[in-house]
């Protein structure tokens, strides 16, 4: 997941006429595409049109007008690292989205309500914050962790909320959010605590914080629950962030079941101003999929207008 400056015109010939766009754009030309909403990449998404290096596949996306960026592992990269994408975004005005702060997959870590599982969550989340610090990030997605199956679930939920408000004590000073992302059972996370929306909604008034929100990720939600543009009205005020993915396949929008062209539009009518990250893969390989990719969300994005 890094990239390697284009030489010029040169280099352009050799990539094809879909790059250009990022040529002109850094030498005064075509202007980028105007997206209406924030759509958030990741690294590695069109690493064969800008190259391996993490800053120039930054400075790719936004030269086809993306104003955001997402990256789930920024707290595992050098801190140099992290400070230069820090420095890249901001020069390209683009807003940094969330990156993961705590997850456990295996284990009934939070629903479980033992001290030392909410003191290493707690510690985590504390360590998160310099992070977010340094890169600019606003968001921090937690996942917590699995059912636990010797505990009735108004037990587990009670754990889970105060673990939340712990950590949101800590996260409210720094003006920063926690994001709860529920995830599918059907087909990628299968005994996860947090599953749906109403639930996540839920915990989130429990909690009570402007530092404990929603991370509303359509792909997960259409196959967990479906009813999507409803079940985002009713959650609305706490959904903080959004994540994109079409079904079957968690690839692009326009290439599964899920009509992204009215579910953005209605995202848009109700003046939301954060950040979608685009957490899915390419449908198709190589340069002609990352164009693909491109071209997908302009399709959908304008449906807006």
């Amino acid at each position: 997941m890094n990239r390697r400056n284009f030489a010029q015109s040169a280099a352009a010939a050799g990539l094809g006429l879909a790059v250009m766009p990022s040529i002109f754009a850094q030498s005064g030309g075509a202007a980028p595409h105007r997206f209406n909403l924030n759509y958030g990449p990741h690294l590695g998404m069109f690493k064969h049109l800008a190259g391996e290096d993490p800053i120039d596949q930054i400075n790719f996306m936004a030269d086809q007008g993306f104003t955001a960026f997402e990256d789930n592992n920024m707290n595992t990269r050098p801190v140099a690292l992290q400070e230069k994408m820090a420095a890249t975004l901001q020069k390209r005005n683009m807003t940094m989205g969330v990156f993961v702060a705590y997850k456990d997959f295996k284990n009934p870590t939070l629903t479980g309500g033992k001290e030392e599982d909410r003191k290493e969550f707690l510690k985590q989340i504390d360590a998160s914050v310099s992070v977010a610090k340094r890169v600019n990030a606003k968001w921090m997605t937690v996942v917590p962790g699995t059912v636990d199956l010797k505990l009735e679930e108004d037990y587990q939920t009670a754990h889970v909320i105060e673990s939340l408000k712990q950590a949101s004590a800590i996260l409210e000073p720094q003006g920063i959010v926690m994001v709860l992302e529920p995830l599918n059972w059907f087909r990628n996370h299968a005994g996860l605590f947090l599953k749906e929306s109403p639930q996540a909604f839920q915990i989130c008034k429990a909690v009570d914080s402007p530092s404990c929100k929603i991370l509303f990720d359509i792909y997960h939600q259409q196959i967990q629950e479906g009813n999507l543009i409803p079940n985002i009205e009713k959650c609305w005020d706490e959904i903080a962030y959004f994540q994109i993915g079409d079904n079957p396949g968690r690839k692009e929008p326009t290439t599964g079941e899920i009509n992204y062209k009215n579910i953005f539009k209605y995202i848009h009518s109700r003046g939301f101003e954060g950040v979608l990250g685009m957490e899915h893969g390419n449908s198709r390989p190589d340069q002609e999929g990352e164009r693909a990719v491109i071209d997908a969300y302009k399709i959908v994005d304008d449906f807006i207008k």
